[in-house]
């Protein structure tokens, strides 16, 4: 089944299928709060989704809180782009003239149901951005956002109790609202796993707990059934990426080990991806553009993430001049099977979307 034909109560009543069990008599460390037997459960979508030491389900006593922001999330398949601020979508994605009052997120969110925030990777967002962000998308009742988690904590790895408070300050808002799907941990192709590895990535774990955590890691050590139940021990989603397979790379994979399965795509410029040319504009590693037949199999390995988690997020991250946007939409209409709106400047520039778009769209009215 895919993700148009879907109820909500369909969602609201399928449980995370967990693939990476749990010892009998081992505790969850993401601190089920359901029953004190459980060894663990869906904690921010209100409900179990695996079995106590007796081998039954768990009593869902979740409190109000739980329940309303469950309410709020409804369990379905999310695509969409990586980041809405850049100067080479003008033309491209956006119209070159834009009326008065258009913002990008806006724009968007009539074609999708989800963006994942870049700016948080650069700087903690600021509570204002989040809540003009949240009001900007507002139309569109089934948008959620993804953001990823500063760089400071993955990456600089010395991040104090400060850097958290300002991580918190902008997220919380979001989360809150039921309007913070993931928050991504991008991890760089240098992170192996190793028992050092291992360690601080359980603490980090421990530290953001309480939101809806996804990890990216970069490096194929980390493709390891021991890897995956760390993951599942502590609530956490896997993101399963599409990048150049360059030595020890991570391959492309189908992993749950959360309630919310992810997948990332990032293009396939092997000739760049690894470039250490200081000359090479950085967007050149993203400038890429997926055929359908390239989409295919994934389109596939998201038709089986879905069977797992309870919400899934896909995100196009090749996005120079608006190419992620192009193989977003193209997924869209490969799952649903259907065709759909597409942005004029985006039929302007790559006619192969023609053959996906909804009769009319070059007349559709955004504003």
């Amino acid at each position: 089944m895919r993700f148009a034909r879907r109820s909500k109560q369909h969602f609201r009543s399928t449980p995370f299928v967990n693939r990476y069990k749990l010892a009998p008599g081992t505790r969850n460390t993401s601190a089920c709060r359901c029953n004190p037997h459980c060894i663990g459960c869906v904690d921010r979508l209100g409900g179990c989704n695996l079995l106590c030491e007796s081998g039954k389900d768990c009593e869902k006593t979740v409190t109000k809180e739980k329940t309303k922001l469950a309410a709020k999330l409804p369990g379905r398949l999310r695509i969409g782009p990586a980041g809405w601020s850049y100067p080479d979508w003008n033309g491209y994605v956006y119209p070159k003239k834009k009326p008065k009052g258009f913002h990008e997120a806006s724009f968007l969110a009539d074609f999708f149901d989800t963006i994942e925030i870049n700016t948080s990777f650069y700087n903690p967002v600021k509570a204002e951005h989040a809540k003009q962000w949240m009001e900007r998308v507002s139309a569109n009742k089934n948008f959620i956002f993804t953001a990823k988690l500063w760089q400071r904590f993955t990456h600089e790895m010395g991040a104090s109790k400060e850097d958290e408070k300002l991580v918190r300050d902008g997220f919380e808002p979001m989360r809150d609202a039921g309007k913070l799907g993931a928050v991504l941990l991008q991890f760089p192709f240098s992170f192996h796993r190793t028992k050092e590895t291992s360690e601080y990535l359980v603490a980090l774990l421990k530290r953001f707990a309480d939101f809806p955590l996804v990890v990216e890691v970069r490096h194929a050590s980390w493709n390891a059934a021991e890897a995956f139940t760390l993951l599942a021990e502590h609530n956490a989603g896997f993101c399963n990426i599409d990048q150049p397979v360059i030595g020890r790379s991570l391959k492309a994979t189908e992993e749950t080990t959360s309630p919310v399965g992810y997948v990332r795509l990032h293009g396939r410029r092997y000739d760049t991806w690894f470039s250490d040319d200081e000359k090479l504009p950085s967007h050149e590693r993203y400038n890429y553009l997926y055929t359908t037949e390239e989409l295919k199999p994934w389109a596939a390995r998201i038709e089986k993430i879905e069977e797992s988690a309870s919400d899934v997020f896909v995100i196009t991250n090749n996005h120079y001049q608006g190419k992620g946007v192009v193989n977003a939409l193209q997924l869209i209409s490969i799952l649903k099977p259907a065709k759909v709106k597409v942005p004029e400047p985006i039929l302007q520039k790559y006619p192969e979307t023609e053959a996906i778009a909804i009769e009319g769209s070059r007349e559709l009215k955004l504003f």
